[in-house]
């Protein structure tokens, strides 16, 4: 069984009138259980501008399950950015160097993770933990 963790840490000294540090790490696990998730994939990409393109297929992931998505945009332009899709909509915008990690249940076949490049083509990496995949006829 594999043990995949996730930890994360914010300070800052001076966000606030006092230090702020805080920090959380989880085990990742399958749905329900404490099995831990035993499924990667991850890629690094260029992606051009000019369209929204698919970087996870909800189909293959099924329903009701426990993946997570990590993306990061490794642009090192900070006014460049890439826009994050779950299906039609706007969940977040990632300058140069900004990440993410997000749990995605994929509900729906059409529930895709989708990527748009703004202003220029952008590198950017990620990685899909999940609990298994299903393959999806051609």
């Amino acid at each position: 069984m594999a043990t995949t963790t996730a930890t994360i840490t914010l300070s800052s000294a001076d966000l606030l009138s006092d230090n702020l540090s805080l920090s959380a790490t989880q085990t990742l696990h399958k749905a329900g259980t404490t099995t831990g998730l035993d499924g990667i994939q991850y890629e690094r990409l260029e992606v051009p501008t000019g369209d929204v393109y698919d970087l996870i297929d909800a189909t293959a992931l099924g329903a009701n399950k426990a993946n997570k998505v990590y993306i990061i945009n490794k642009h090192t332009d900070e006014t460049k950015y890439i826009n994050i899709y779950i299906k039609d909509l706007v969940v977040g915008r990632l300058y140069a160097g900004d990440w993410m990690f997000i749990p995605l249940e994929a509900a729906a076949a059409d529930q895709d993770v989708g990527i748009e490049a703004i202003s220029a083509a952008q590198v950017v990496e990620f990685a899909l933990i999940h609990e298994g995949k299903t393959l999806v006829a051609s």
